[in-house]
C-alpha cells in the first residue's frame, strides 16, 4: 500500500466512525423521542391552537404562514433572536388573527368538504399578507407553470417498469449499483441570502437507506440523518436544537436516503402512476408519482432521453396545507462504474440550498 493509499484508507476509517458517532448521538440520546413525538405543547409555549401535532409539523406550519403571506417570523412574533422565549409573547394582533384564520379555514373544510384539506392559507393570500380580491391580467395572460399537487394516470403512457428500468440503465445498469453500499462525499453548500457563502459539506450513506448530510456553518454544524427507520434535523440558531422527523416529513427523507441506492426505489411502494409527460428546463420529462407509507406525496421527473432522474418534489403534511420539497439534480459523473449526481438543488418554504460536489467515494471500509 502506497502512501496514498494510506492516507485515503485512514481518511474512510475517520469519516466512518464519523457517520457512527453521529447516528449514535441521535439513536442514543433521543430514544423516547422515537417512541413518542413531542408535541409542539410539550416545547412552546403559549400554543392554543395548533396543539397535538409534532414539533416538526408545528415548525412546517410556521413556513406555510410565512410563505403564503410573504412574511417572516418578526412580522407577527417579537424580533429578538437571542430569547426564543419572547416568541410566545401575544404582543402583535396578527399573532391573534391567524389564530382566527386557522380556525376559520379548518371550519370550511369541515362544513364544504367533510374535512378534506381543500382550502388553506395559500389559496387566498398568494403571497400577500391580504387576500387576493381582483384578477391581475399580467398573470392571467402570462401563466407560470404550475403543476397540480396530485399528478392523473395519463392514457397511453409508458408503464412504470419501462420508466424505471430506463431510469436504472442510465446510472449504469442494477447489477453495478448494487456494488455499491456505501460512500463518503464532500463539497460544498451555498444557502439563500445571508447564507451565500461556500460552506463545507459531508454525507455519509449506507445501504439500506441510511443517510446523513452535515454542512459546516459558521455558527455550527447542520445536520440531518436518517439511520433506516428514525429521522432527525440538528439545526443552529433554531428554538429547537434536536427536532425529530415524523410522519410524511419523516417518509420523504427515507425515500432521499433510498436514491442514495436507487436500485430499490421502485420497491418503496406499489402505488405509481404515470402521468401527462412534460418540460423542465426545454428538455422532456417523464412524470411518475407515487404514494407511500405514512401518506408520502412524491413525483420524480425522469429524462426522457437518457432516463436519469431530474427533479424529484415531495409533500410533507401540516394543518394549513401540503409543504413541498423540491429537489433538482445536474451534472452526472460516472463513479466506480455508475453515474451520480454531482450538483442538486434543495428548495423548501424556508429556504434554498445548492450543493456541489467535489469527492466521491464509494464503498469505504
Amino acid at each position: 500500500m502506497n502512501n496514498r493509499e494510506e492516507i485515503s484508507h485512514k481518511e474512510a476509517q475517520k469519516t466512518q466512525k464519523i457517520l457512527l458517532c453521529v447516528l449514535c448521538l441521535f439513536v442514543v440520546t433521543f430514544p423516547l423521542l422515537a417512541q413518542r413525538p413531542q408535541t409542539a405543547e410539550d416545547v412552546f409555549k403559549n400554543v392554543q391552537v395548533l396543539k397535538g401535532i409534532p414539533v416538526d409539523e408545528f415548525m412546517s406550519t410556521m413556513g406555510i404562514f410565512s410563505a403564503a403571506l410573504s412574511m417572516s417570523c418578526e412580522d407577527c412574533h417579537a424580533s429578538n433572536d437571542t430569547k426564543w422565549e419572547n416568541y410566545a409573547l401575544d404582543t402583535s394582533p396578527r399573532k391573534r388573527m391567524a389564530r382566527r384564520m386557522v380556525q376559520m379555514v379548518a371550519t370550511i373544510n369541515k362544513d364544504n368538504f367533510g374535512g378534506r384539506q381543500m382550502i388553506t392559507c395559500w389559496t387566498c393570500h398568494r403571497g400577500s399578507n391580504s387576500p387576493r380580491i381582483t384578477p391581475n391580467l399580467s398573470t392571467l395572460y402570462n401563466l407560470p407553470d404550475d403543476p397540480e399537487d396530485i399528478v392523473a394516470q395519463a392514457p397511453n403512457a409508458p408503464s412504470v417498469d419501462q420508466i424505471f428500468d430506463q431510469y436504472i440503465q442510465g446510472l449504469g445498469g442494477a447489477e453495478r449499483l448494487n456494488r455499491i453500499t456505501s460512500f463518503i462525499a464532500k463539497g460544498t453548500s451555498v444557502g439563500y441570502g445571508p447564507e451565500g457563502t461556500p460552506r463545507p459539506v459531508e454525507i455519509f450513506a449506507k445501504a439500506p437507506g441510511q443517510r446523513t448530510t452535515i454542512i459546516h456553518t459558521q455558527n455550527g454544524d447542520s445536520i440531518t440523518t436518517f439511520d433506516g427507520q428514525n429521522g432527525w434535523a440538528a439545526v443552529p440558531l433554531k428554538p429547537v436544537p434536536v427536532m425529530q422527523l415524523t410522519g410524511t416529513a419523516l417518509e420523504g427523507t427515507k425515500l432521499e436516503a433510498e436514491l442514495s441506492f436507487p436500485a430499490r426505489l421502485k420497491q418503496l411502494t406499489n402505488k405509481w402512476r404515470v402521468g401527462f409527460p412534460t418540460t423542465i428546463n426545454d428538455r422532456d420529462v417523464q412524470v411518475v408519482q407515487g404514494v407511500g407509507a405514512g401518506g408520502l406525496l412524491a413525483t420524480l421527473y425522469f429524462d426522457s432521453d437518457n432516463g436519469l432522474l431530474v427533479r424529484l418534489i415531495r409533500y410533507s403534511d401540516s394543518v394549513v396545507g401540503r409543504t413541498p420539497t423540491q429537489i433538482d439534480y445536474s451534472d452526472y459523473r460516472e463513479v466506480a462504474g455508475i453515474k451520480m449526481p454531482f450538483k442538486w438543488t434543495v428548495s423548501w418554504l424556508d429556504g434554498k440550498e445548492n450543493f456541489e460536489l467535489s469527492v466521491v467515494q464509494p464503498n469505504a471500509t
